[in-house]
């Protein structure tokens, strides 16, 4: 059995793709900061029959995400999907005009620092084994600037470009690296439309057993003039 592991685990996106790859056997591993809301996405899991646990760590403590990495493949073996998606930062979206060294190093911390260790720390036993995935989720700022988002889109470039090298380097070695850039705002699931959070962990799962776009916007087309709210 398959593990799929959800950095920054929350009721919208993240229990989505836990039950799209939950469906198709996977065990899931939550790893998020709040304790409760995990817990009732791990009761939503089981009582659907997927195997699901989860792991408390903020982001920005390293021993933290190491620590809730080692018990994951202590507790299923190993991991063989890894989805990024949190959402850090003491700073709200903040204006080009408006930058300042402590909102973009706060989220420079939460997004890039975090994802080079939680990568550090899962890629020796993929290349051991020369198979593996890691999914990035973001926003549209990773591709286009988008000046209200001027702290945001620094960080998830440099995070884009950082996903990028990780695909030119890992593809030859067996290792899927993925990235997934939303142009839009995530609403309630079962709508069925492109915002619905079902629908596109149906898109990431087919990217998965596909592996033949390793990045693309989502929806395909969209541009920061056509995002969907």
């Amino acid at each position: 059995m398959k593990t799929l592991v959800i950095i920054g685990a929350g009721k919208g996106l993240g229990l989505s793709l836990a039950k799209r790859f939950g469906v198709a056997e996977f065990q899931i591993a939550f790893v998020s900061r709040n304790a409760t809301k995990l817990q009732e996405m791990v009761d939503v899991l089981k009582e659907n029959h997927i195997e699901a646990s989860y792991f408390i760590a903020d982001v920005y403590q390293a021993d933290q995400i190491t620590d809730a990495l080692t018990k994951i493949k202590d507790k299923y073996g190993s991991i063989d999907v890894l989805e990024f998606s949190p959402t850090p930062g003491k700073y709200p979206p903040t204006s080009v005009l408006e930058l300042t060294a402590d909102n973009i190093k706060d989220l420079y911390e939460g997004y890039i620092f975090s994802a080079i260790h939680v990568v550090n720390t899962v890629l020796p036993d993929m290349l051991t084994r020369k198979e593996g995935a890691l999914l990035f989720t973001t926003g549209l700022s990773a591709l286009y600037p988008i000046p209200m988002m001027g702290n945001i889109g620094i960080i998830l470039a440099g995070l884009r470009n950082y996903i990028a090298n990780l695909h030119t380097e890992l593809s030859p070695k067996g290792i899927f690296v993925s990235h997934r850039s939303l142009g839009l705002w995530i609403k309630e699931s079962g709508n069925g439309t492109v915002n619905d959070p079902d629908v596109i962990a149906d898109m990431w799962y087919k990217a998965y057993i596909d592996q033949a776009v390793w990045e693309e916007e989502y929806p395909k087309g969209v541009t920061p003039e056509t995002i969907q709210y």
